[in-house]
């Protein structure tokens, strides 16, 4: 089973730049979305869904903000909008897919850097979703939760780990909370895979970042611990340039 990650950074811009050609040829069972940018009628699905994908959609109540969504190829038993936090569900941040075996969250995890007063939302949320997900993981023991964390967990996975030490993103408190959250059960499935550097998930658009690959590595698959054995492969696609961000792979036994 191949389920992708991918902050598109505006669903209709992505669209524009080729994203469902991109979608047909890669042809995952599940793509998990984030940063839509748009209500789902702002957008037309139609290409989408004659690729065989139902469409699960949660949007943000601001305008052209935030926003996550599901595509599945394998039809759910069931479909979580929101967490049940008000704050966060306003912004269209998490949605959920429960199949057979195992459950799929696409996330959108606050950034920080806009200021002090974002960034105090930020350590609030991940507090909040840590104990959200320690409640879940006793109903659902299965659970990949896979999106834009907006957190670079190592210095391996940031181009320049020293001049930003004080960057959002790559805080000490941040990357404490990280590696807090994988140490509670979940596995890091790209970095079970392959521990090189130089493998990154998001560039800035200054200074030609991407071309030079400055980048960070904050878009995750997050594997529950018994789902350990079933991770076959995972992969980073930076060539893929529909966004700021570029898709995450991972492949299930």
């Amino acid at each position: 089973m191949k389920i992708i990650s991918y902050n598109v950074n505006g669903i209709r811009a992505a669209i524009q730049k080729g994203f469902i050609d991109w979608l047909k040829e890669e042809n995952p069972d599940v793509i998990c979305l984030q940063e839509l940018k748009a209500d789902i009628d702002q957008v037309d699905t139609s290409e989408i869904e004659a690729l065989g994908y139902q469409i699960y959609w949660h949007s943000a109540q601001k305008k052209g903000y935030s926003g996550v969504a599901i595509f599945s190829k394998i039809s759910p038993k069931a479909v979580t909008i929101g967490c049940g936090i008000e704050k966060y569900d306003a912004e269209g941040r998490v949605i959920r897919a429960d199949f057979e075996d195992f459950s799929v969250m696409s996330v959108y995890m606050p950034s920080g850097s806009s200021g002090d007063e974002r960034q105090g939302f930020k350590m609030i949320w991940l507090s909040d979703f840590h104990q959200y997900i320690e409640d879940l993981k006793k109903e659902i023991p299965h659970l990949i939760i896979s999106g834009d964390y907006n957190i670079c967990h190592k210095p391996i996975d940031i181009h320049n780990p020293k001049s930003n030490a004080n960057s959002s993103g790559f805080l000490p408190e941040e990357r404490e909370w990280m590696e807090n959250f994988i140490q509670s059960g979940f596995v890091d499935s790209f970095r079970h895979i392959n521990s090189e550097p130089h493998h990154y998930s998001w560039w800035s658009y200054r200074a030609g970042a991407r071309g030079k690959n400055l980048g960070w590595r904050i878009d995750y698959h997050l594997v529950s611990e018994p789902l350990r054995d079933r991770i076959a492969h995972a992969q980073i696609l930076p060539e893929v340039k529909h966004s700021d961000h570029c898709p995450v792979v991972i492949h299930l036994n």
